[in-house]
């Protein structure tokens, strides 16, 4: 069955006559029907009264009707009107949401229209909306991960040692807030567990507690485009809320604000705390510095392991790929802590232990040492001082430690502190070497034991003395030779991880402690906005790879330089949506900290197909596996799950009434040097992609202007002052899609002046790209904005269908942005 909305096209001032009435039919009585159209009688919402007729006509695309078979006749004279066939909520079209999204993609809602093209040719375009699972399972995954990061943080505080009084009771004082924010995190993920229902969060929710961490009105939208003579066209778009802390509120403005003033009163507080200060790269490195440890700790300890296991099989194969993948990592680790940060925060942790006096005089100028080469390739050695020295490496290898220099006498004390011994500067540039040399020792002594092995198959003139030989060389010989300089390498690599682990937590440790307590209030907030963004973020990456797994040149693009993720606000630059636009900022900033990966799923089961968020809060990973059909179609570059790059970038241009008060008598400069360091962003991906990415790659347009020439153009409009300059939206759309980007538009609830954008941009592709006729094209906006998927939008959110502006609001929008009368109205959002 089909249903037939029949609605108003003019303008008319009373909103019943926008709706004249709605009928059902069959299509397969049209099939059938000899005169290849049937009539219909139109009835009233209330379905009391008789409202006019309407003519359904069978037609090919491409054919030329007769007269204006797109239009209604009614007993409304005088009135014609668009007629708009809509399929019923829930249903899919396979060619959009098939089987791979049906599994992220829920409650779809499809309009589909006919639009005449200037050469009188007919257009099918279809509307679809979803909502997305990922609105609620990627900030629950992101909440665990927070809950296990802040907790091995509270452990690695615990695991600093003893500390003097008042460093320990500032470490107690520490812990009780991270076990403050983890049980408010529990509770948050408890509550998202009960929740059943939609899968999006209305925009009436915005502000509730636990909702906080879920993007507010996430939702994907797909126009199809069918033209004659023409393959289909398709253009994508996701729409939410702007990523924002609304339950926390915007008294005092957003993360970008806040955050600039935390880092000032962290300079006092460090004063008031006895704290060194340490600047956010600073702090930024310590974290970084922790990853790396617990990333590349185990996975050397494991290799080391598969080192002996192939040294007692005797495969030489094995044992040659093993010690290269132990030398790069060995390497990494071994430069990741090549930091002055680790060295100072070392003595400064030094200095926090009970019964510390500092030394008043140096009795020696401190000793050079030299940092160890790392060998280029496992074959290659390197002699540094005798930290750790091979004897022997041929025959008996027993590593041994230099001596270290003894210890200072006693110092003389006054007082009833314990005796401490004083603190040696030069021990960690020692303990630090003994990494690479340790690593040394071994690539020495396989190099041996194969250069041995070789030989002795060289001189082998038979099977039987080959027999011989192996009798006297048994198969565990390599092991009980390696086992002595792996063990060496394993302590000296869990010595200096430990000491660097101690150190970078020491170093969080005083910048929690200056930031007490609004620091961690902060990283709450960042963590809320981030989540939005996140959320976002990974239903536009999957929606693109679905979309172009059969597009060779994107997946190429894809690998070799990434996506540009663009992102359109509409805030203004006044009152509440500043602080709203300044949190927006800082987490669309954040997402440079998210990489991809594509994996293959375990099976095509719903749950399997469902992205997987791992890592820290300095960088995320998130992997979205595949079908094994689909898997199999991409790069080997991507098989083997290379990281694959996204480019987000922010443009901004308020258009209400608000804005019109910030650009007469506010402030509009946050939005100019959010436009001005987007386009920088944007223009360097451009010249990176165009370094390494065929042409042929991107997409074609009938637009003739090519990308260099829009980017120019937009480089332009970022530092004109003009008011409500939305053609900087336009141009950084049409950008992003010509550059196969992924595009994202915003306002506070991402639901009426979304609506307006949204819309627009979609006639704007039809007139530019598919030939609609200039006739049609105000009407092919009003009846997307009063019949299409947008009006469904704010009918799930608020229960009524009328978008939430005035009519003296709608006086200070552009032109274009402006909805069909009667299909507005102000109500509570």
């Amino acid at each position: 069955m089909a249903r037939a909305l029949c609605c108003c096209g003019g303008r008319v001032a009373e909103e019943e006559s926008t709706f004249l009435g709605s009928a059902t039919f069959s299509v397969v009585d049209l099939l059938k029907s000899r005169d290849q159209q049937i009539s219909l009688n139109l009835r009233s919402s209330d379905d009391l009264a008789a409202v006019g007729t309407v003519v359904v006509s069978r037609m090919k695309m491409g054919e030329i009707e007769d007269g204006e078979a797109d239009h209604i006749t009614a007993d409304i004279q005088g009135q014609k009107c668009a007629l708009v066939c809509e399929s019923l909520h829930g249903t899919t079209n396979d060619k959009d949401y098939g089987p791979r999204m049906s599994a992220l993609f829920k409650n779809p809602v499809c309009k589909v229209y006919r639009f005449q093209t200037v050469d009188s040719k007919w257009m099918l375009v279809r509307e679809q909306m979803a909502e997305s699972t990922l609105s609620f399972t990627i900030p629950k995954q992101l909440i665990t991960l927070h809950i296990q990061e802040d907790s091995r943080r509270i452990q690695e505080l615990k695991d600093l040692g003893e500390l003097s009084p008042h460093w320990d009771n500032l470490r107690r004082e520490v812990i009780t807030r991270y076990d403050q924010v983890i049980r408010s995190y529990q509770e948050n993920l408890e509550e998202l567990d009960k929740l059943t229902g939609p899968s999006f969060k209305p925009s009436c929710s915005k502000a509730q507690k636990y909702l906080e961490f879920i993007p507010i009105n996430l939702h994907t939208q797909r126009m199809r485009v069918t033209c004659p003579r023409k393959t289909d066209a398709f253009y994508d778009i996701i729409t939410v809320g702007a990523p924002a802390a609304h339950f926390q509120g915007f008294k005092s403005g957003g993360l970008q604000r806040l955050l600039g003033r935390y880092e000032n009163e962290k300079k006092s507080y460090s004063t008031a705390y006895q704290c060194i200060y340490y600047s956010p790269e600073q702090t930024a490195r310590a974290r970084d510095v922790l990853g790396t440890l617990s990333e590349l700790q185990p996975l050397i300890g494991s290799l080391a392991d598969r080192l002996l296991h192939a040294a007692q099989q005797r495969c030489a194969h094995a044992l040659r790929d093993t010690l290269k993948s132990l030398a790069e990592k060995t390497e990494q680790f071994v430069h990741a802590l090549k930091d002055e940060l680790v060295k100072s925060a070392l003595l400064a942790l030094h200095a926090a232990r009970p019964g510390y006096v500092s030394k008043t005089q140096t009795q020696t100028p401190p000793l050079q040492t030299r940092a160890p080469q790392m060998p280029s390739h496992p074959g290659q050695t390197v002699t540094e001082p005798d930290a750790v020295v091979c004897n022997n490496v041929a025959g008996e290898q027993t590593p041994t430690k230099a001596e270290p220099p003894p210890p200072a006498g006693p110092l003389e004390r006054q007082d009833s502190i314990p005796h401490h011994k004083e603190y040696d500067e030069e021990e960690w540039d020692r303990v630090w070497a003994n990494v690479a040399k340790s690593l040394n020792c071994v690539i020495a002594l396989v190099d041996k034991l194969q250069e041995q092995d070789n030989n002795n198959q060289e001189s082998t003139p038979d099977q039987a003395l080959a027999d011989v030989i192996t009798s006297h060389n048994p198969t565990g010989e390599w092991r009980e030779q390696l086992s002595p300089l792996v063990a060496s390498l394993k302590e000296c690599v869990t010595e200096v991880g430990d000491r660097a682990q101690k150190s970078m937590t020491f170093v969080l440790l005083q910048e929690a402690v200056c930031s007490i307590p609004q620091g961690l209030f902060l990283q709450q907030r960042r963590d809320v906005v981030f989540s939005q963004a996140l959320s976002a973020l990974a239903c536009g990456f999957v929606m693109r790879l679905y979309a172009g797994l059969e597009d060779k040149g994107f997946l190429q693009q894809l690998h070799l330089v990434g996506l540009v993720a663009q992102f359109e606000s509409l805030l203004s630059t006044y009152s509440e949506e500043i602080g709203m636009l300044e949190d927006m900022e800082t987490g669309i900033s954040d997402l440079h900290r998210v990489t991809f990966r594509i994996t293959e799923a375990k099976s095509d089961d719903p749950a399997d197909l469902q992205p997987v968020v791992s890592g820290r809060r300095d960088h995320y990973t998130v992997e979205v596996p595949l079908p094994q059909q689909s898997f199999q179609m991409i790069p080997p570059e991507l098989r083997e799950g290379k990281p694959l790059q996204v480019y987000p970038v922010l443009f901004n241009v308020g258009i209400n009434e608000q804005q019109t008060i910030a650009e007469r008598f506010g402030d509009i400069s946050l939005q100019e040097r959010i436009n001005q360091r987007n386009f920088e962003i944007l223009d360097g991906y451009f010249k990176t992609l165009s370094d390494k990415v065929p042409s042929e790659c991107l997409p074609c347009f009938q637009t003739q202007m090519d990308v260099k020439e829009l980017l120019e153009t937009l480089g332009q409009n970022v530092v004109t002052k003009k008011r409500k300059n939305v053609e900087i939206l336009w141009l950084a759309g049409t950008i992003c899609r010509r550059l196969n980007g992924i595009r994202f538009t915003s306002c506070k609830s991402a639901k009426d002046r979304t609506s307006m954008s949204v819309t627009l941009e979609q006639c704007a592709l039809l007139r530019d790209e598919h030939q609609l006729n200039k006739d049609y094209f105000i009407r092919a906006l009003d009846c997307m904005r009063r019949e299409g998927c947008r009006i469904e939008n704010v009918q799930k959110n608020i229960k009524c269908r009328k978008y939430a502006f005035n009519i003296l609001q709608l006086m200070a929008f552009p032109k274009c942005y402006r909805p069909p009368e009667g299909t507005y109205g102000k109500v509570d959002s």
